[in-house]
């Protein structure tokens, strides 16, 4: 007979075999397997072997096949594909463009001293130089009124129903890549990500491929994006250069696939974003870490909310439980759900915030044990009868909160008031869910301390969720890792290292405290409450 496998047991048996299917994956995206007899007839040879002159040349238009004519905006002599540079062009934009249209930009790598139409060798790809995204609301001094100096000209000519409609943006940056390595295909095992950017021609029994040009879409980030209004006539745009290797280029095709297909579900360029970042501001080396980190991060999550629930789930007593802090945490989860909502954040990362939020309202009814009794569409909420023990880790709890306000309230008072006269903001709701948002992040770790309080007083630990717990410190410390590297909010950063603090009083406590089988476990029974089972007659 096999044993019987637990639940976490089976969850962590599937999540290896995913991190080594991936491994798999990634191995066949990465590696291309050359052709093994270079002079066979089923081999593809590179157009580069050859060492042609080469010519760079970047044109405008209003329309991806050119219709309608066309402009050059830069050419790049005696172009090197194992020479990277970087130009900076001013774009003139056509008429159209100014009035909320597009505009595109057509790159081609031919032959030096021809132009690209002349060129049967030529290869192209054409990409937008411009996007559409909301436009993002003026931010004001809520004491004086005071618009933002900087932007006057676009605040007269956006009203506020043009708030509500995408408005056309440029990209400020194009990046080109093109593969530098003289590698040679074989027919029979091209790759189909390859085959998309391959233009081949017939040398009399050889098989030519010609350039691979590649635009870097990753790149277009949302910080770098600019508003286009009626007088913008002119615009920079950088052109960066630089050469690829083949499994790179195919690992970033793969990427800007899975990014346009989040775009094609309903995700906004704001969205795609986030991703982006993961990609373009780290090496390969180091996003391969991440990605191992980012999956046992995902793990632990799933791991401690497993543990969680149940804990709560079969939770009948909160002795040696700071109710308090149970109302702080379901506070400011709601907090800072409603914060990234004004913020127009990531769905990535809104929507796993809002189910933390109702988790933790559940948390609070089963902590209060509130019984909601409907009488038609008006609910009726009943509180439960705390016993001796629940009363007096209450007078615990109240005991604590109580120094904790003195410190508390004026820290968070003084920062909302310093924010109200030197920080600008979109309306009163945004600058008073930001004061909150701020207070949670800089002091939400004190509501942390009457736990610990508490802990002292009833010279117990038992009481805790200490699997939930563990899993939860495993991704404290992961997250310790990732706020040096990572861009997000300084109050932020700073929250990921004020938990470790916490995080080693418990284990002191844990330590200073051993377990007493007398003690009140997280069910609410003591090891030395036995099942009373009925007798067995022989």
């Amino acid at each position: 007979m096999f044993p019987k496998a637990s639940f976490t047991s089976l969850i962590v048996g599937v999540f290896l075999l995913y991190v080594l299917h991936t491994c798999w994956v990634m191995y066949g995206i990465v590696y291309t397997k050359p052709c093994e007899k270079p002079k066979a007839d089923n081999c593809i040879s590179p157009y580069l072997a050859g060492k042609p002159r080469l010519q760079l040349s970047v044109y405008t238009a209003l329309r991806p096949n050119a219709d309608g004519g066309h402009s050059l905006i830069h050419r790049e002599e005696e172009f090197d594909v194992n020479t990277p540079f970087e130009r900076l062009v001013n774009v003139s934009l056509p008429k159209k463009t100014r009035k909320n249209g597009t505009l595109y930009a057509m790159v081609f790598v031919h032959q030096a001293g021809v132009t690209p139409w002349q060129d049967p060798h030529q290869v192209h790809l054409v990409t937008q130089l411009t996007t559409y995204m909301m436009p993002k609301p003026p931010e004001i001094s809520l004491i004086t009124g005071q618009d933002d100096p900087q932007k006057p000209d676009q605040q007269k000519q956006s009203g506020d129903s043009d708030l509500d409609r995408p408005v056309s943006h440029w990209r400020s940056r194009l990046t080109l890549n093109v593969v530098s390595e003289n590698f040679q295909f074989d027919r029979e095992a091209l790759p189909g990500d390859v085959h998309r950017y391959m233009r081949v021609y017939q040398n009399g029994k050889k098989m030519i491929y010609l350039p691979l040009l590649f635009v870097d879409e990753l790149s277009n980030r949302v910080k770098d994006l600019m508003e286009i209004n009626s007088s913008s006539t002119e615009l920079p745009l950088t052109i960066s250069y630089d050469s690829i290797a083949l499994g790179k280029l195919r690992f970033w095709i793969h990427m800007q696939d899975a990014v346009y297909s989040l775009q094609q579900f309903g995700f906004t360029e704001k969205d795609a974003d986030e991703i982006k970042g993961i990609f373009v501001d780290t090496n390969l080396y180091f996003l391969a870490l991440t990605f191992f980190v980012a999956a046992f991060h995902l793990l632990f999550d799933f791991l401690a909310f497993k543990n969680d629930i149940s804990f709560w789930k079969h939770k009948k007593s909160m002795v040696g439980m700071s109710s308090r802090a149970v109302l702080w945490r379901c506070f400011s989860t709601i907090v800072i759900f409603l914060y990234l909502l004004d913020e127009q954040t990531s769905l990535l990362v809104l929507i796993p915030a809002g189910i933390g939020s109702l988790i933790e309202i559940w948390k609070v009814k089963k902590a209060f044990k509130i019984h909601v009794i409907w009488r038609g569409l008006i609910p009726t909420f009943l509180f439960g009868k705390q016993d001796e023990s629940e009363k007096r880790t209450g007078e615990y709890d109240t005991l604590a909160m109580k120094y904790l306000s003195y410190l508390l309230y004026p820290l968070c008072l003084g920062g909302a008031g310093y924010a109200l006269v030197f920080v600008k903001y979109k309306s009163w709701y945004s600058w008073i869910i930001n004061s909150l948002v701020n207070g949670v992040y800089a002091f939400g770790f004190l509501f942390m301390l009457p736990q610990l309080f508490v802990n002292y007083k009833m010279k117990s630990v038992a009481h805790l969720p200490w699997k939930a717990f563990m899993y939860k410190a495993f991704n404290t410390f992961i997250d310790d890792v990732f706020a040096f590297v990572i861009t997000m909010p300084t109050s932020h950063r700073l929250a990921c290292f004020r938990d470790d603090v916490v995080f080693l009083v418990y284990l002191y406590q844990r330590w200073l405290y051993p377990v007493d089988k007398t003690r009140v476990n997280e069910y609410g029974v003591s090891y030395d409450e036995e099942p009373k089972g009925k007798s067995h007659k022989d």
